[in-house]
């Protein structure tokens, strides 16, 4: 291991990804985590070809596949059960060269985690500021024994939605912003086959995605003011979806409450006009926060931090040129998905005019399947970089 240091500010999906990266590239990370506890939550998700790709990269590729599972051939269906869309998983993997995977997200985050050594995490950490000099940088934090700094020769800011750094870096830049809908989400025991499968009603979906090991992820989302609460949010997802065709009654009768997690959904809305400031990098949602709706979110986080690390494999010396490289490679690719993932929500979950609907249901049972996976392997058909 050489003496370069890499501060990596957030211990999600995309900072540890980058921490096993730029460590596979011969870089001493160290992961400055908020929580003081820190454990993935959200249930769970699903891993496109280019995602595993990506973990494949980095080593991570068969852990995650033990604890994860192929998703069974699924597709799109209307509110009474009737598919729109079929998507085939034979075909799927022949074109892609991978199944889709779904894997609930604290299995993912555990994976990252035992490939780096416990010392390189530190806990209870919030960064107040970092200062980015010609020739290192230095990250002001507050730690559980008071205010402390590191020096570092690179910086990568991977602190979420909400991210400090990429205020301090962009102050102009407008927050995220209300994508205008509210999501509810779960994992749940449910011994029953599932499809990975979308159900589209007025202004309103819901997901189920089979985890393996008996367990099921499951989603909804609607199409509502920002801010809402409900006394019993399983109560409210079963008040508008409980007369779903099934299984999405037996998936609500088998979660039990107090599991159910809601969340307004939001997005940047304004791209950044560069990833990169001096010796510090945004990746994930700190750089392109997107809403769900193509499932792209952790897979870009993932795609970032491999094309960090090998773009930083020279270590410090040239770290500006491996910084412009990072940026050119990955913010037209990224904020091009963050685009199609916004109008895919507006197309779909938020679709409410009834002729609309009729329209968009026709168009989706005359669309050939082959035109369905070509569409898919738009944004999932990705390839790391060599070397």
């Amino acid at each position: 291991m050489n003496d370069w240091h890499a501060v990596v500010v957030g211990g999600g999906i995309g900072g540890l990804s980058a921490a096993v990266a730029l460590r596979r590239h011969g870089w001493r990370v160290t992961v400055l985590e908020r929580a003081a506890d820190p454990r993935e939550v959200g249930a769970g998700l699903t891993l496109m070809a280019n995602a595993l790709r990506g973990l494949d990269t980095l080593g991570l590729g068969p852990a995650l596949r033990r604890g994860a599972h192929a998703e069974a051939p699924g597709g799109i269906r209307d509110r009474r059960g009737r598919w729109l869309s079929r998507v085939d998983a034979v075909r799927m993997t022949r074109q892609l060269g991978t199944t889709a995977l779904g894997v609930h997200r604290a299995t993912l985050h555990r994976v990252l985690r035992d490939a780096l050594p416990a010392s390189s995490l530190w806990t209870g950490a919030e960064v107040e500021r970092v200062e980015s000099g010609p020739h290192a940088a230095e990250v002001r934090f507050r730690g559980p024994d008071g205010p402390r700094t590191l020096a570092a020769d690179l910086v990568v800011g991977a602190d979420g939605l909400r991210s400090r750094l990429r205020a301090q870096l962009f102050p102009q830049l407008p927050a995220p912003v209300y994508a205008g809908s509210t999501a509810w989400r779960a994992a749940i025991a449910f011994p029953e086959p599932v499809p990975a499968a979308i159900t589209w009603g007025p202004a309103a979906e819901f997901g189920m995605v089979p985890l393996g090991n008996g367990q099921v992820y499951w989603f909804a989302a609607r199409t509502s003011p920002p801010g809402g609460h409900a006394p019993d949010e399983l109560a409210a997802v079963r008040e508008h979806f409980g007369g779903w065709h099934e299984p999405i009654p037996a998936l609500l009768a088998a979660t039990p409450p107090g599991v159910v997690l809601r969340n307004d959904i939001h997005h940047l809305a304004t791209p950044l006009p560069s990833y990169v400031r001096g010796r510090v990098a945004l990746l994930g949602d700190a750089a392109h926060a997107m809403t769900p709706n193509l499932g792209q979110g952790a897979g870009q986080a993932i795609e970032d931090a491999v094309v960090l690390g090998a773009a930083c494999s020279g270590g410090p010396h040239g770290l500006p040129a491996a910084l412009a490289a990072y940026d050119e490679q990955r913010r037209p690719r990224s904020q091009a998905v963050a685009r199609a993932s916004a109008q895919a929500g507006r197309y779909g979950q938020q679709l409410r005019n009834p002729l609309a609907l009729a329209v968009r249901g026709a168009a989706l049972r005359l669309t050939p399947g082959w035109a369905v996976l070509r569409g898919m392997a738009r944004h999932a058909d990705w390839r790391p970089p060599t070397g």
